[in-house]
């Protein structure tokens, strides 16, 4: 039996994909690596083919036609075998202590029947140009060590979030959530992180720096010229988000995980705003009143708890190429305190 599902997504990654799954490898045969080339023009099937003749019992690889993130991601969940199913992108890596430590700590709950529906782990910003980095921790929020449920959740403060990176979720779990990602689509990663959480009714928190997060490559999607470009498929990502639970249905979650929720899509809907008003177009000022109008369409009640909190609201009331300033300079503000660039 395998114990964790190892995905990554491979788009042209021949130049870092060995780092990244050289790292994997260490789990040994407790771990199965779903290489998922998405289409590559490079020597990345080449590359994952070697990895598979090498390593038969753990490597498997999956070739298809182009489809983005989301679509490696859903390959990975359709075929995996591991009773956890983890994203590790082709860029990024895992810490070797780290992994190890997960994958005795899942044996332990394995042997005594107390297997949680998702661990939580901590994630780092490695930020290769200078060699510095910054660690997210979630200390704060869920008890170290301890398995719990969302009842005992404290409250996340600002940016703080449950990102992908940080999330080691039940392959069921993922399964019965009905989770399939869009394709051709950057930032799904969001909804990942968003949707499954009310079906994982059991916690556990781990104090360790799991995920190793590149920051440096001019392509990646947090670079915040890629974000603003990209802003149409922001707002087809928080559509889909607001789309999937209503405000009354959040209201039934569990008081910490109603509360993060909520948190998470202002978040989001902060993040999405800024694609969008950073700079200034008649095309991006319609696409911004549609996207306010589908959640209110949808979901008027969510639309008013969204529309309305403090620094939302802030933002909206704000003429437009003042709001983009806002914005902006808020993001970079954040990027430097947490080290992104």
């Amino acid at each position: 039996m395998k114990i964790i599902t190892f995905a990554v997504p491979c788009y042209n990654s021949e130049h870092y994909m060995k780092k990244c799954v050289d790292s994997l490898l260490k789990g040994g045969e407790d771990t199965e690596i779903i290489i998922v080339n998405d289409g590559s023009k490079d020597d990345t099937l080449a590359i994952a083919r070697e990895y598979e003749k090498r390593y038969p019992s753990v490597v498997r690889v999956v070739d298809k036609e182009n489809g983005g993130h989301g679509s490696g991601v859903n390959a990975g969940l359709k075929l995996a075998r591991g009773l956890y199913y983890k994203v590790v992108d082709s860029d990024d890596w895992a810490d070797t202590h780290a992994l190890k430590t997960l994958l005795g700590i899942i044996r332990t709950h394995l042997s005594t029947g107390t297997l949680p529906d998702l661990y939580i782990v901590n994630y780092v910003y490695e930020h290769v140009a200078d060699n510095t980095s910054h660690v997210n921790r979630y200390g704060k929020q869920f008890p170290a060590g301890k398995r719990t449920d969302w009842k005992k959740i404290k409250t996340f403060r600002f940016a703080h979030m449950l990102l992908m990176h940080s999330l080691v979720f039940k392959t069921d779990v993922l399964r019965r959530s009905g989770l399939v990602l869009p394709e051709h689509t950057f930032y799904v990663d969001d909804i990942f992180s968003y949707v499954p959480l009310p079906y994982a009714k059991s916690l556990f928190y781990l104090d360790v720096d799991f995920y190793r997060y590149f920051i440096g490559r001019a392509d990646q999607s947090v670079n915040l010229s890629n974000m603003v470009a990209r802003y149409e498929q922001m707002v087809r990502v928080m559509e889909a988000m607001t789309d999937r639970w209503t405000y009354p249905q959040i209201k039934q979650q569990p008081r910490g995980l109603r509360r993060y929720m909520i948190h998470a899509l202002a978040n989001y809907m902060m993040t999405t705003q800024l694609f969008v008003c950073a700079e200034d177009s008649p095309e991006r000022r319609a696409a911004y009143r549609a996207m306010w109008a589908h959640i209110k369409e949808k979901d008027v009640a969510l639309y008013r708890k969204l529309r309305y909190r403090t620094y939302v609201l802030s933002a909206t009331l704000l003429p437009w190429k003042l709001r983009g300033f806002y914005l902006v300079h808020g993001y970079k503000l954040l990027c430097r305190k947490m080290k992104l660039g």
